[in-house]
């Protein structure tokens, strides 16, 4: 037996419960792992409080990502001991994720901890600063540099907006800061925005073409906002898309694609090839100055984590939030 938050459904309903759970429930795998952090991330908040239709099997553990120790192996990849880091691959969904004091998955889903950091830290970056930095390498790769104009992050109060303007400024970009939550402007200045504008401004229908003025985006947001994004950008420009936090529809025609020659570029992290994977954790350890990590994320223990979900969904809460297993 372990502890962990187990969703389950059945005739008695849907729910969430922290609870001793048996071993049995653990799926097949070739790795077993002591969680030491895991993370709590909007698709997790969306699974423990059934508010989106995330988990796929049941009884399932949620937790996207995850931080451990090896306890048993039957994998050459990894020995007993090893410092190991999940991120994805539908873990959580249709596979026993992070929030629990065991989980046993894939070797192939795991990559070795950075040197860089420390367990806590890893989680405090997750499956939000991974995908932000897939998002700003994607920028990188269609030919976006510090000299091409102003890149928009919207979500920005979310983890992966917070890390994403961390990143962009450490870089050398500048950056405008999209939120719903403009009491929280000294913070997003703070991680490096040069300017903060209210999420209004974009989250309305508006027109197939806008003046132009972004040179690049990252986008949490979808709907209406990833439109008029679209719309708004300059000739050539980019937007890395990653979330839904407004909608997965997405309102708009094709005239800022072919008349301005703007790409969507989709961002996926749950089944990410490896060497991505660890391009983009190499590319986090090279640019994050780890004082970051107190400014984007908080901690709280296992207990607190099925409340905090709620507050989540809510829009109650900034940036990362670090769940210690172990209390």
């Amino acid at each position: 037996m372990f502890k962990g938050v187990l969703i389950e459904k059945d005739e008695q309903g849907y729910r969430s419960a922290l609870q001793q759970i048996e071993e049995s429930v653990l799926p097949e795998g070739d790795v077993t792992i002591k969680v030491a952090y895991s993370t709590l991330n909007y698709k997790d908040a969306l699974a423990i409080t059934g508010k989106g239709p995330v988990v796929r099997n049941f009884p399932m553990v949620p937790g996207i990502d995850l931080v451990g120790t090896v306890e048993e192996t039957a994998s050459e990849q990894f020995k007993v001991g090893d410092q190991v880091l999940l991120n994805g691959y539908g873990v959580g969904e249709v596979h026993c994720g992070g929030l629990a004091e065991k989980a046993r998955l894939k070797s192939d889903w795991l990559i070795p901890l950075p040197k860089a950091f420390s367990a806590r830290q890893a989680m405090s970056i997750g499956t939000a600063g991974y995908t932000a930095m897939l998002c700003v390498i994607a920028l990188e790769k269609h030919g976006i540099t510090p000299d091409s104009g102003e890149i928009l992050v919207t979500g920005a109060n979310g983890g992966v907006g917070s890390f994403a303007i961390s990143i962009l400024a450490k870089l050398g970009y500048q950056v405008v800061a999209s939120t719903g939550r403009m009491d929280q402007a000294e913070y997003l200045t703070k991680l490096g925005a040069s300017e903060v504008i209210d999420r209004a401004i974009l989250s309305e229908p508006g027109r197939p073409l806008a003046k132009e003025r972004w040179a690049a985006a990252v986008d949490a947001a979808g709907s209406h906002t990833l439109a008029n994004v679209c719309a708004s950008l300059k000739y050539g420009g980019v937007v890395a898309a990653c979330g839904l936090a407004q909608g997965m529809d997405l309102p708009t025609t094709v005239m800022p694609f072919i008349l301005r020659g703007i790409t969507l570029a989709g961002i996926d992290s749950v089944m990410r090839p490896t060497a991505d994977r660890v391009e983009a954790w190499e590319r986090l350890a090279n640019i994050l100055d780890t004082s970051v990590f107190d400014d984007i994320a908080k901690e709280i223990t296992l207990e607190e984590t099925i409340d905090t979900a709620e507050q989540l969904i809510q829009g109650k809460v900034r940036g990362r939030v670090v769940v210690n297993i172990a209390g």
